[in-house]
C-alpha cells in the first residue's frame, strides 16, 4: 500500500520531464543550426539544473519577482516553479572553417540519451499513479 509521502515525487518528476523536454529542444536546435555559420553548440547542464530545481522546491523559494521568476530563476507553473535552464556553449568541439562546431553524431547521441531519460520519467509517473490507485483500492 502506498504511503502519503510517495505523492511528493510527482512535482519532482514533473520538473525532471520538463527539463528533459527542454534539453531535447536545445539538442534539436543545435541540429537545425548545423549549416549556420558561426553557430556554437549549446547545452544544458542537466544535473546542475535538476539540482537547482529540487533545491528550489526544498527551500520553498516559490515567490516571484517583478520579472515573473522566483529567487532561483524559475518561473512558477503547475505544481511549482517551471524550469528555465541556462544553456552555455560547449567547449572543446572541433570547429569548421565557417566557425560552426555542431556535430550531428554528438547531437544524435545526446538526443538518444535524453529520450531514454524522458522514457524513464514517464515510467516513474506511471509508477506513482499506480501506487495511488493501489492505495485508493485498499492495496489490492
Amino acid at each position: 500500500m502506498a504511503d502519503a509521502g510517495s505523492t511528493s515525487l510527482i512535482p519532482t518528476i514533473e520538473r525532471y520531464l520538463s527539463l528533459t523536454n527542454q534539453n531535447q529542444q536545445r539538442i534539436t536546435s543545435n541540429m537545425a543550426n548545423i549549416d549556420t555559420p558561426g553557430y556554437h553548440t549549446q547545452e544544458i547542464n542537466f544535473q546542475q539544473e535538476m539540482h537547482r530545481a529540487v533545491t528550489s522546491m526544498a527551500d520553498g523559494s516559490g515567490s516571484l519577482n517583478s520579472s515573473g521568476l522566483n529567487s532561483s530563476g524559475l518561473e512558477t507553473v503547475g505544481f511549482g516553479p517551471r524550469l528555465t535552464p541556462a544553456s552555455h556553449d560547449v567547449k572543446g568541439l572541433l570547429e569548421r572553417p565557417d566557425g560552426n562546431n555542431v556535430s550531428l553524431d554528438r547531437e544524435g547521441l545526446m538526443l538518444s540519451q535524453s529520450q531514454l531519460q524522458y522514457a524513464m520519467g514517464v515510467q516513474l509517473v506511471k509508477h506513482e499513479f499506480h501506487q495511488m490507485l493501489s492505495a485508493i483500492n485498499g492495496g489490492s
